[in-house]
């Protein structure tokens, strides 16, 4: 049995933020940190005080998580950045509400006594004499310290109290991981008991010291058991101040998932229920586990709920039976062909989710190439006249304002010398859509061609599939591309706003024209030529998307998303040189191309290089950050590897930005996780000069002084499917629906359950339902209930293991 933790993280916007530069505004962006750990940055907003970022992020992380922390600061050209403020949540705060957390919160003033961070390892003993009771604190080592000096590290130096007594220990110069292994002794003054308490300081030359965190033991905690092993230090207790918005405020909103997981053998009975109820006919079915979900799930929780079901069916190989069972659920209950799939039901949700899962690798390679030169081009195109800004040209150019229909035909042109490509790169991409999707498309085709033969209702079929392809995936990519992976940035306003045209005009092509010259955008019919031009091209798309045999589709259960040789992410790095021998630092780093799969990091000067090196992914042991100041440069990470004669291999690596290093080590950490001995611990530093950069320590065989974080990673559409975590969570969302199944479909004892009662009842809960498809709904319902049981037995007994071995400490076994 194994627990999960996750956070689902949205940084949605912010309001009312204080101005810090010249200009009245601000740059503002928002860092994550979890802990000690920064997880995410989202992007900057440029001169704004209301900045909207609506970026989202899933965090994996560990049990034992104790805060979340969003920092707010204004971004600069020249000099450090101005932090605004921060919010901090700690983890009980957030568990409070199994929903999380979705509401305003005021930024409070980063009081830096606040900031610390890292462990103390302490062992303490009472001993006794003729002179009375005395304390042995043993201070051994510290690591994570907070970086007090401008050097990115600390010199640190302990003080223990105990009553009026007080001792310190030496300082040790220059390093955030210090060993001191020294004891200190306090004797016990006449009085009551004494809490003890350990403070960390770092020592400066000039000015007071800083603070760096502490730990207190109660004088009951001393005479009991007397501590020994590592602390969490802590900011000295004082109010939580509010700033009463004069910093502004955030909207977060912030969920913590946590779950026991059982073995997969006790999933099975759900799973094949699932799996069972999409081969049964979807039109009367009102018992079986789909159809409860699908009745009881509501709003966001809808979007998280598709994810999972698309990911578990993706894994037994029946996705496809999984959307057309959904697709014909809606497709039966729609009378309007103009309102088809036009909600946010489970049936829309799941094919959504399918598509980012299985089709992103597609996406970007139809998509990325025209993004790209928009934003590199950064032109300037308006076809609104209420939004031109004619002064721009003359801005420019210094020739004169230009006309506004000088500034609508620049702008068509530019647009349609974009569409142009965007169009083409879609058309052509028949034979590099996923076969998976393209058999899912075949199915909502035939399903609704069924449902809405008439002549009148031609253009149906071509809509359900472009109402998702083009209306919930290319068009959303081109208007954010940010949040598709598709650039690491968010654009600023020009840029945003041509994307925006150009987000609209494909919308209006997947709509296939049926509204051009309607409602209020009347200035968008210079590009209607254009877009009808295109609208044939896209029907006969669309009939070549859906000529494809079932056999295409893989039809086996899959351990992943994406094969193991498909690369995951790629991009240029600085690599280290092996040992440079008395090279700069800037010049020990070379540029090159690295490709990550499931089974190699591979890398060569160039992506056009023939020959590259690699390393398996096999044999990673660590994935972490390394400080700023082991090489004086930011975004570096090391990858540790063991050769077979067990000899560990470091490769630092640098990365041009924190989001970039995020989403490698992410990346990377995901890829090795099922790697054996994988290393507790390891040197956040570098040996140089002979000795660690980061503990001092003079052999370079010294155990690692920091933690590693290989369950700290970002989910994405590549995470490794986890069949067992995907059904726990369906599981969950079913008991609540429990009760109100027994409602509907079980029998009362203690009524009458006569035929006539029967029918009554009956009625009631299905109107118009044959008694034949009726007696199937029960039995559904009386197998669905018992599985649910037998999970919650399964669960219990879990439980009640887990508190008899918590009881017992840690010697029962």
């Amino acid at each position: 049995m194994a627990k999960s933790s996750s956070l689902n993280v949205r940084v949605v916007e912010g309001r009312a933020l204080p101005a810090k530069d010249v200009s009245g505004s601000s740059d503002p962006y928002c860092i994550v940190k979890v802990d000690d750990e920064v997880v995410a940055r989202t992007a900057t907003v440029w001169r704004s005080l209301s900045p909207f970022w609506g970026e989202e992020y899933t965090i994996h992380l560990p049990l034992d998580f104790h805060h979340l922390a969003f920092y707010v600061l204004d971004e600069d050209t020249v000099g450090h950045d101005d932090i605004i403020g921060k919010i901090s949540l700690s983890r009980e705060a957030i568990a409070a509400d199994p929903r999380g957390i979705d509401s305003w919160i005021n930024l409070s003033r980063v009081d830096p006594d606040a900031e610390v961070q890292g462990e103390i390892c302490l062992d303490v003993q009472m001993l006794e004499d003729a002179r009375g009771r005395c304390l042995h604190c043993h201070v051994l080592q510290a690591r994570d310290l907070a970086p007090r000096d401008i050097t990115g590290t600390s010199d640190p130096f302990a003080r223990v109290f105990w009553g009026s007594q007080s001792l310190e220990t030496s300082t040790i110069k220059k390093t955030r991981f210090p060993h001191w292994d020294e004891v200190l002794e306090l004797r016990e003054m006449p009085g009551a008991p004494a809490p003890l308490r350990v403070e960390l300081w770092d020592w400066d030359m000039v000015g007071k010291n800083d603070f760096l965190g502490m730990v207190e033991f109660p004088p009951q905690v001393l005479q009991q058991n007397a501590p020994s092993g590592w602390f969490r230090l802590l900011p000295f207790p004082r109010a939580e101040e509010d700033s009463g918005g004069t910093l502004g405020a955030l909207r977060l909103k912030v969920r913590l998932i946590e779950d026991r997981i059982l073995p997969s053998r006790y999933y099975q009975p759900l799973t094949e229920l699932l799996m069972e109820s999409v081969l049964g006919p979807a039109e009367e079915d009102a018992a079986s586990p789909l159809a409860v979900l699908e009745e009881l799930t509501l709003g966001d929780c809808r979007q998280d709920l598709a994810t999972k079901l698309v990911k578990l069916f993706l894994g037994q190989g029946r996705a496809g039976p999984f959307l057309d069972y959904l697709t014909r659920r809606e497709v039966t209950r729609t009378t309007d062909p103009n309102t088809l799939f036009r909600s946010n039901s489970l049936a829309s949700k799941a094919m959504e989710q399918f598509m980012k899962l299985v089709g992103m690798p597609y996406l970007h390679e139809v998509l990325k190439p025209v993004i790209n030169r928009v934003f590199e081009e950064k032109k300037y195109m308006e076809l609104d006249p209420c939004k031109m800004d004619l002064g721009r040209t003359r801005r420019i150019s210094f020739k004169g304002a230009p006309s506004e229909e000088h500034v609508r035909d620049a702008s068509l042109g530019l647009l349609t010398g974009y569409l142009g490509p965007i169009v083409e790169a879609i058309v052509g991409s028949v034979g590099r859509c996923p076969p998976a999707m393209r058999l899912a498309f075949k199915q909502l085709h035939q399903c609704v061609e069924e449902r809405f033969p008439q002549a009148e209702h031609e253009d149906v079929k071509y809509l359900a599939i472009s109402g998702f392809l083009f209306l919930r995936f290319f068009a959303p990519a081109i208007l954010t591309p940010k949040l598709f992976d598709l650039r690491d940035q968010h654009a600023d306003p020009q840029t945003s706003r041509s994307l925006l045209l150009l987000a609209k005009a494909v919308q209006s092509i997947g709509n296939l024209g049926q509204q051009l010259g309607q409602g209020k955008e009347l200035w968008m019919a210079p590009l209607h030529p254009f877009l009808q031009q295109s609208i044939s091209r896209v029907r006969h798309f669309l009939d070549q998307l859906v000529d494809v045999d079932e056999e295409e589709e893989a039809g086996g259960p899959a351990r992943a998303l994406v094969a193991p040789s498909v690369i995951v992410r790629e991009g240029y790095l600085l690599k280290r040189k092996e040992e440079p021998a008395s090279l700069a630092t800037r010049f020990a780093f070379k540029k090159r191309y690295f490709w990550l799969s499931g089974e190699t990091l591979s890398y060569s000067k160039s992506p056009e290089w023939q020959m590259r090196s690699s390393i398996p992914v096999s044999r990673i042991r660590a994935v972490e950050r390394v400080d700023e100041g082991a090489f004086q440069l930011p975004h570096v990470m090391q990858v540790v590897t063991q050769d077979p004669a067990s000899v560990l291999h470091t490769t630092y690596l640098q990365c041009k930005n924190v989001n970039e290093l995020n989403q490698w080590l992410s990346a990377l950490r995901k890829a090795s996780a099922p790697n054996p001995d994988k290393l507790a611990a390891c040197h956040p530093g570098a040996f140089r000069s002979s000795r660690w950069t980061c503990c001092l320590q003079a052999e370079r065989s010294a155990a690692g002084c920091s933690r590693t974080h290989s369950a700290v990673t970002l989910g994405d559409w590549s995470d490794p499917l986890d069949p067992d975590a995907e059904i726990q969570m369906v599981y969950r969302r079913l008991l609540l629906g429990r009760d109100q199944l027994r409602m509907k479909f079980q029998e009362d004892p203690n009524t009458d359950s006569s035929p006539e009662a029967d029918a009554e009842k009956s009625s009631g809960a299905t109107e118009g339902a044959c008694p034949n498809a009726l007696a199937r709904q029960r039995e559904a319902a009386a197998r669905l209930l018992e599985v649910l049981e037998d999970l919650d037995r399964a669960h219990e007994e879990f439980q009640q293991r887990e508190q008899q071995k918590a009881a017992l400490g840690p010697l029962g076994h």
